[in-house]
């Protein structure tokens, strides 16, 4: 089938506005030189139309298969699509080092855009994942030039979801180097290996040491992932050159965010939305019920985004005017799923809404509740990490084993303690950030604690609606005198309504592999720990150790 036709039809099915699109001519694998005399392949969607602006997509995923429609897409909708593969990806010369060379490449591109005979000196920019750290890294210094963005499932820093409560987001990094490397096997044995399951990946999830990990995913040793196990500590200097946060706030440009309550990127995308609304920006937010690579998720991204470049994509290049004209927008500045029964979307004029934010203590015999908590013995409960507490759904990179899933399975295990409520009287809505306090007391020194809020059904299945790990170390939450450990948990932010008739659950553990690195409990090296210790554990919930979590309640009711 033409692409032509291709994007036609998937206009339609999107509910795209009508376009009546001239001929689209694309010219494919332009050799675009950089100042350091790498070339960078790059493909141009030209449409049938003068004085068009141009929308930049700039990706180390190949320029083919959904790039190639959404090319046609804006190409139809009257934009210039240039589509460049990032260094050392998708035919594109020099090696690929994430995160490194954005900014310049980034800055070169534009150089030559503003060089040729069709730009019109209005840009837009458009990416999901690393596609979108690859926006971040240019938007500072691209000037008035740069009209709008669309930024899906991304932030501008990614030090701290890789290294999430100061633990590694092992499946995810693995995964990531993975797929880096199997764009670079031949197709027949990339479909083999996704046929049998990828089962050198499970058996890299579970290999120690680390160092190894990718290569026997791989066969390979992969630079940046040698990198990243080394340079781990939150004062490292690797990540310094690598992250954009600090140019946030000097982005004028509209910005839409679109994501998930499941995506591995979600609080670190918040931070961004909270830093432009400090600065006076106005971005739109949109958070659905998605997990990263989910198909719900494409869809949204291309409506929303092609939406959004169609609103500002076009009139004055001035910063202030374009503000005024985001600040008029007829859609609302959040847009969000809320999730549960009798959620649905919800329109909302920032993030977070206004909530109550509520403390759910632990009780003993397992019982979560509002109440005060009472004189009560710890609960105690043994990790060892030659047996890792499983993780279960939630944030992942892959969309097939990612969002709610039963926990029943996991809750049963002897190293998860659970503390249930009882059933709700009536319903309640939980919008906003989540986090709790968990007091532990342990006899190894090193140790991480998992938090994970789940709604109860009827029937008894335990859903996971969101969750947090923190990795504690000597000198980091220090205990007090009864050698008594404070550990404070960020949990994923959520929009959630509890049904009447359903329970709230909190499980406590001491890890969630492959989610997240094991904890060998020995203090050995991230990238080469080998030697396993298990200990047992205390979790105390008594009116001197008030264990709790603070749902943000902004509804109670019927």
């Amino acid at each position: 089938m033409p692409d032509r036709l291709v994007a036609r039809l998937a206009g339609a099915a999107l509910r795209l506005p009508a376009t009546r699109p001239g001929p689209v001519r694309v010219t494919r694998d332009i050799p675009l030189r950089v100042r350091d005399g790498v070339v960078l392949r790059t493909d141009h969607y030209a449409p049938g139309v003068r004085d068009a602006p141009t929308v930049l997509i700039r990706t180390p995923y190949g320029r083919g298969g959904p790039l190639r429609l959404l090319g046609r897409l804006l190409a139809a909708r009257g934009r210039h699509a240039v589509i460049q593969s990032c260094r050392g990806t998708g035919g594109s010369g020099g090696t690929f080092a994430p995160l490194v060379h954005e900014r310049d490449d980034g800055m070169d591109t534009l150089d030559w855009l503003r060089r040729q005979p069709w730009w019109s000196g209005a840009l837009g920019m458009f990416g999901v994942s690393y596609q979108g750290f690859a926006q971040w890294a240019l938007a500072a210094d691209a000037g008035d030039d740069l009209r709008a963005m669309v930024a899906v499932v991304t932030a501008s820093a990614t030090r701290d979801s890789t290294y999430a409560g100061e633990s590694f987001a092992l499946d995810s990094v693995l995964t990531w180097a993975e797929l880096l490397h199997a764009q670079t096997v031949p197709w027949l044995a990339r479909q083999r290996e996704l046929k049998r399951g990828q089962p050198r990946l499970a058996a890299a999830l579970e290999h120690l040491p680390l160092t190894g990990a990718d290569r026997v995913a791989t066969g390979v040793t992969i630079p940046f992932f040698q990198e990243w196990l080394r340079h781990h500590t939150p004062d490292a200097a690797y990540w310094r050159t690598r992250v954009f946060a600090d140019r946030v706030a000097r982005v004028r440009a509209p910005v839409i965010m679109v994501t998930g309550w499941h995506d591995i990127f979600l609080p670190a995308q918040l931070d961004d939305h909270a830093t432009l609304r400090a600065a006076g920006a106005r971005p739109r937010l949109v958070i659905g019920p998605w997990t990263h690579g989910s198909p719900g998720l494409f869809v949204a991204a291309l409506r929303e985004g092609l939406a959004w470049l169609d609103e500002h994509l076009t009139g004055p290049a001035r910063a202030g005017e374009r503000a005024r004209r985001a600040g008029r927008s007829g859609s609302a500045p959040v847009r969000l799923y809320v999730g549960g029964a009798g959620g649905g979307w919800r329109d909302l004029p920032d993030w977070p809404p206004p909530a109550v934010d509520t403390a759910w203590h632990l009780h003993p015999g397992g019982e979560l509740a509002v109440r005060p908590p009472v004189p009560s013995p710890a609960d105690e409960f043994r990790y060892d990490p030659a047996d890792p507490t499983p993780s279960l759904g939630g944030p992942l990179l892959v969309a097939q084993r990612a969002g709610p899933v039963n926990n029943r399975s996991v809750e049963a295990r002897p190293d998860v303690l659970t503390y249930t409520s009882v059933p709700l009287s009536r319903p309640i809505e939980v919008i906003g950030p989540v986090h709790a306090a968990i007091h532990v007391r342990s006899e190894l020194a090193y140790l991480d604690v998992f938090v994970r809020l789940c709604d109860v059904d009827r029937r008894g299945r335990s859903w996971n609606v969101c969750d947090g790990l923190v990795r504690v170390a000597p000198g980091r939450f220090p205990a007090d005198p009864s050698g008594v450990h404070r550990v404070p948990v960020p949990l994923w932010p959520t929009a959630y309504r509890f049904a009447a008739g359903h329970r709230l659950r909190v499980q406590v553990a001491g890890g969630a592999h492959p989610r997240w690195a094991r904890n060998p409990g020995t203090g050995e090296p991230l990238g080469t720990a080998v030697t396993l210790r298990a200990g047992w554990r205390q979790v105390l919930h008594d009116p001197t150790y008030p264990s709790a979590l603070w749902l943000p309640i902004v509804h109670s009711g019927s």
